[in-house]
This record gives structure tokens, C-alpha cells and sequence, in this order.
């Protein structure tokens, strides 16, 4: 009697989230999964076929600080759709979009998922991990979407990595974490995929969600996952970068860097067999390179007095930016800063690159910059009609 109590009352609220009864997903494999009270049920409610879409070309998305999900046309700078999630305790957005086919995958922090398309905002599925109306379930998450799977962690009480079916958003497997937070996307390789908790660090099977290995380390485990092809990179929550095979649960080989640094995290990428990372610290906070193969250090680059906030790869230059409004450039195989410019607007997104070599853009408080190289100018593309305290963090993708 009281199991089905609990079944009425998960309907009832899963009803009022969608709509219209949704399906209650079950794992489509013979994977452990642990998920075990309504709370933390998959849902999931298709609404059109998916299928691949053109792209949106003049288009960009804006994941924007409040949670709002929007398409902005570049040339007529308009507002082309809007998304958002059904129900949120707080306006946060926390997380990325993944754009696949011309799929949008999108994570909210209450723990929904949308599949969209990126020309019209309409929606081909929504999915939701879990009902929890007063915590936050998906946080600094990037859908990771690979052989017809969307793989992705959650915090808090729920705390396991799931993997999605992409037609519809059903459950396929889902496997319970050791902590309550898990702040990193999933790493795919080798029909494998990678994730950490607390000091644990997990190979699964892309497939099935079978445990590879687990491997326990004596710190805990907060960088992303990153991959050489080869072999995989990770970081724990002070100063060691540790190298590790897919398959077995080896130690190749360990870094240590500035033990006044740490914290990592997401600031990490590897690019023709070199890992390149950001370190922080009290004093100086660094970029590192690192040789894939012998754990090697190539160089190092110093920032005195900031903190890097960002990273990120194109072409052959690392760019970034610190929490001192510091955009800086740098050339990944010397480690030579090209550009060291001060900022009077703070980024709080990742940064995009337009096939104009002479532009970049990033989110601020106050909405979408485009910051002209050559003139060293930021000049406000899409303004927001408020600022908020307290910004977490926004994302941006150019469609392409």
C-alpha cells in the first residue's frame, strides 16, 4: 500500500512538471542501477520525433545567468526563441548546452533536459532526473552525447551518472556515486566513459554502465577528465596531475606542480599528445604544459597576484581570462603571452571565437561583449534589460 501511495504521488507530481503523464524510464540494460525512491526517478515525455536539423548559422545561444536558454540572431539581433526550465527554485544557469546534428541538449539545475531544435526552439523531448523542488541537481554539467547517448552526473542526494537514450531521453543505465557533489562533465573515449567522485575515480561501460574499474585515491578527485587519445588525464583537489589507462586502473604516471596551487578543475585540455591546464594559487596562479607520454613539464606561464578563472584552445593559442578582468592569449607551444589586456567588463562564460579572426565574445553581467583585437574594444552586443547580484556563472555557443 504504501509503495503504490508513493507511485500515485510521483504521477501526480510529475503530471504537474510535464503537463501530461509522462513515461517512468527503466534501464534498457542489465546495469546496477541504484536510483531507488520516486525522488530520483527518470521521467521522460517525448513530443516529436527527433531527427537532425541545418543549422542556424547566423545564430548564437545563450545560456543566459538567470536560466533562460535563448537563440540570438547575430545580423538582425533579435531574439529568435526562448527556453526555459519548467520549474527552478532559484534563477540559475550553472551549466552548458551540447548542440549535436543540430540538436540543442540542454540541463537545467532542477534537473530537467531538453532536446531542442536550433531553428525553432521546438522541443523533441524533455527528461527530468529525480523531483527535487529545493536543491540543485545538475551543476557544471555539459551534456556528454555519444553513440546515440547523452551521459551526465548529479549532486546532492541523487548523486549518479546516467545515461540517456538521444531518441527520446529515456533511461538506458545509471550507476550511484560515492559523493554528493560532482562537479565535472563526463569524459567518452574508447566506448568508455569517465567520471569522478569524491576520491574515487570511475571507468564504465558506454553501453551498459558496467564498472571498468574504480580506482581510490588518498585526496579527492576535482578535475575534469580530459583524453590524449590514448590515455586519460586527471587532477585531484590540490596539486597532482595523475595519468591513467582506460582499461585498468594503473597509475601511469604522476605531476606535481606549484604545491602553493590548486584547484583545477575544468581548466584542462589536451591537444596534440601535450595537457595544458590552470593552476591557482595565493600569490601566482599558472598555465602548465605538460607532455602527454612522460609527464614531463614543457612550460610554465605565471600571472602574479590573479587567479585564472578560464581556459580554453583554438588554433594553436590558449586563451583565457582572471578574476582581475585579465584577457590574456598564449601560445601553446612556447608559452609566450601575445596579449595581456585588462578588461572593464568581467566574463563569467566561456569564450567563442567567429570565423572573423579579429573577434571574440563572452557573456557579462550585463549581457553578450564582442571584443574587437584589433582595437582592443568591448563593445555590447546584446544588452540585458537587468543586472543581478551574486552571477554564478552564463554560456554561449555560436551555431556551427
Amino acid at each position: 500500500m504504501k509503495q503504490k501511495t508513493i507511485t500515485l504521488l510521483f504521477l501526480f507530481i510529475a503530471i504537474s512538471t510535464f503537463g501530461q503523464a509522462p513515461t517512468v524510464s527503466k534501464p534498457t540494460t542489465d546495469a546496477i542501477n541504484n536510483v531507488s525512491t520516486f525522488t530520483d526517478v527518470v521521467t521522460n515525455k517525448a513530443i516529436s520525433s527527433l531527427k537532425k536539423v541545418p543549422l542556424d548559422e547566423a545564430s548564437i545561444l545563450l545560456y543566459d545567468y538567470d536560466g533562460t536558454l535563448f537563440s540570438f540572431d547575430l545580423e538582425s539581433e533579435t531574439i529568435v526563441w526562448t527556453v526555459k526550465a519548467s520549474d527552478a527554485h532559484t534563477e540559475m544557469c550553472a551549466n552548458a548546452v551540447t548542440l549535436v546534428d543540430g540538436v540543442v541538449y540542454v540541463p537545467f539545475i532542477n534537473g530537467e533536459i531538453f532536446a531542442i531544435d536550433n531553428q525553432t526552439g521546438s522541443i523533441f523531448w524533455k527528461s527530468r532526473i529525480g523531483n527535487y523542488k529545493d536543491q540543485i541537481v545538475l551543476k557544471d554539467q555539459a551534456p556528454t552525447v555519444n553513440n546515440g547517448k547523452l551521459f551526465i552526473t548529479t549532486q546532492n542526494q541523487n548523486s549518479s551518472i546516467y545515461a540517456l537514450d538521444i531518441k527520446n531521453g529515456s533511461l538506458s543505465w545509471s550507476y550511484k556515486l560515492d559523493a554528493e557533489v560532482n562537479h565535472a562533465p563526463v569524459l567518452f573515449f574508447d566506448n568508455k566513459v569517465f567520471t569522478q567522485s569524491a576520491s574515487n575515480f570511475y571507468s564504465l561501460d558506454a553501453n551498459s554502465g558496467k564498472v571498468i574499474y574504480q580506482k581510490s585515491f588518498e585526496l579527492t578527485i576535482t578535475g575534469k577528465p580530459v583524453t590524449d587519445g590514448q590515455n586519460v588525464f586527471v587532477t585531484n583537489e590540490k596539486n597532482t596531475l595523475y595519468a591513467l589507462s582506460p582499461n585498468k586502473s594503473d597509475i601511469l604516471w604522476e605531476f606535481k606542480f606549484d604545491e602553493n596551487q590548486n584547484n583545477v578543475k575544468n581548466r584542462i585540455f589536451c591537444k596534440d599528445n601535450k595537457v595544458y591546464f590552470a593552476a591557482q594559487g595565493t600569490n601566482t596562479t599558472s598555465v602548465y604544459c605538460v607532455d602527454s607520454k612522460t609527464g614531463t613539464q614543457l612550460w610554465k606561464t605565471d600571472f602574479k597576484d590573479d587567479n585564472i578563472e578560464y581556459i580554453t584552445q583554438e588554433n594553436d593559442n590558449l586563451w583565457g581570462y582572471t578574476r582581475g578582468k585579465k584577457l590574456f592569449q598564449i601560445l601553446l607551444d612556447n608559452g609566450e603571452v601575445v596579449l595581456d589586456k585588462k578588461l572593464t567588463t568581467m566574463p563569467i562564460s566561456n569564450i567563442e571565437f567567429p570565423a572573423d579572426d579579429n573577434l571574440l565574445l563572452y557573456y557579462c553581467d550585463a549581457g553578450l561583449i564582442q571584443y574587437d583585437l584589433k582595437e582592443q574594444d568591448e563593445n555590447m552586443f546584446y544588452m540585458r534589460t537587468s543586472i543581478k547580484d551574486d552571477v554564478y556563472s552564463a554560456f554561449i555557443k555560436i551555431i556551427r
